[in-house]
């Protein structure tokens, strides 16, 4: 038998709905003298409004809750699951391998494809040598070649973004941190090959970004996107991860709130309840979508889809004032007249 929504929520609907109900009847009442019911409906419109607002934030938080499951779908998962005779490549060729990211080549719906993506492990033996998926340096290094080698040969690259950042350690700073970071965007920039963006769990900040700058950029319906984690968010704003709900809704994270500014080009349907529940349905979700997005790409031509993908994330963020918001009109002057900029 199917379990019905938690309390709180059953609340929180039964509530919306009298507060609808109510409203819809007091507009229907007819103007009366001496009866005013403005200050009541307006009074009810906030405590809805308030209400809807709850409602969007308990959801933002519990995405994250499930993005966070120990047995959500990793990057390995997913390879395992579609793409044929995977053969890993590792380190950088200058320091030293990073498993905290994985790469290699491998076949997928019939075709050679290079796959980069982070790897965070499930139990804490593994998490803790993948680094909790926290990539450094060289792992980024390692990408940069694994993308040359896709460039040189003719290959697609198909990348799946899990981790919560780039590792933080001074160690890393000390090593270039930012700049391999920086160098590894540039690369997946400059790349004429197809490029598919996937992500399948956290996507946070610069780490999530090196393996990000894609043609395509899909995104699981239950992973986040963001430059901070909320509760890294809470902590500087208010100085009280406690916060990290507030800050989460804040970020707008989700894959529904980034489809619509643009961020992410597609959301990726996950089976009720999240990708860990049934994590054959999720795979098969996951690689139709990315067979769909190939398939698109394959028709631009290789210099046109480079083009098409910096003027891609050029448009991110733009933001255009508006002149007429700085109009005087002159009849505040001395002297009146029509208005001017």
């Amino acid at each position: 038998m199917e379990e019905g929504p938690p309390q709180d929520d059953r609340e929180a609907a039964a509530r919306e709905s009298w507060l609808r109900q109510r409203l819809a009847e007091l507009r229907r009442l007819p103007t009366l003298p001496g009866v005013h019911l403005t200050e009541e409906i307006e009074r009810l419109q906030a405590r809805l409004k308030r209400l809807q607002h709850e409602s969007r934030r308990h959801d933002t938080w519990v995405t994250y809750q499930i993005v966070k499951h120990k047995d959500r779908p990793r990057t390995r998962d997913y390879i395992d699951a579609f793409i044929d005779g995977f053969e890993e490549l590792k380190g950088d060729r200058l320091r030293a391998d990073d498993p905290a990211l994985v790469g290699g080549i491998g076949w997928f719906d019939g075709r050679a494809v290079m796959v980069v993506g982070h790897q965070k492990g499930r139990t804490l033996n593994e998490q803790t040598e993948r680094n909790f998926g926290m990539a450094k340096p060289e792992g980024y290094r390692k990408a940069q070649r694994l993308y040359a080698l896709a460039e040189r040969h003719d290959l697609a690259v198909l990348t799946f973004v899990d981790t919560p950042g780039a590792y933080p350690g001074v160690a890393a700073e000390e090593g270039g941190q930012g700049r391999a970071i920086a160098e590894t965007m540039l690369a997946m920039a400059r790349l004429t090959v197809p490029v598919v963006c996937t992500i399948i769990g956290e996507g946070g900040s610069g780490g999530a970004l090196a393996l990000g700058v894609g043609d395509r950029v899909l995104m699981q319906e239950n992973a986040t996107y963001s430059v901070i984690s909320p509760e890294g968010c809470a902590a500087i704003l208010w100085n009280d991860a406690s916060f990290a709900p507030q800050a989460a809704e804040a970020l707008k994270p989700t894959a529904s709130q980034l489809l619509a500014l643009g961020v992410i080009d597609a959301v990726i349907e996950e089976p009720r309840g999240g990708a860990h529940t049934s994590r054959e349905t999720a795979a098969r979700s996951v690689r139709q979508a990315v067979v769909e997005a190939l398939r698109e790409l394959d028709e631009i031509p290789p210099e046109e889809r480079r083009r098409q993908r910096r003027e891609r994330f050029r448009r991110i963020g733009v933001w255009r004032e508006d002149p007429l918001a700085y109009t005087i009109p002159l009849s505040a002057e001395p002297g009146g007249g029509s208005p001017r900029t």
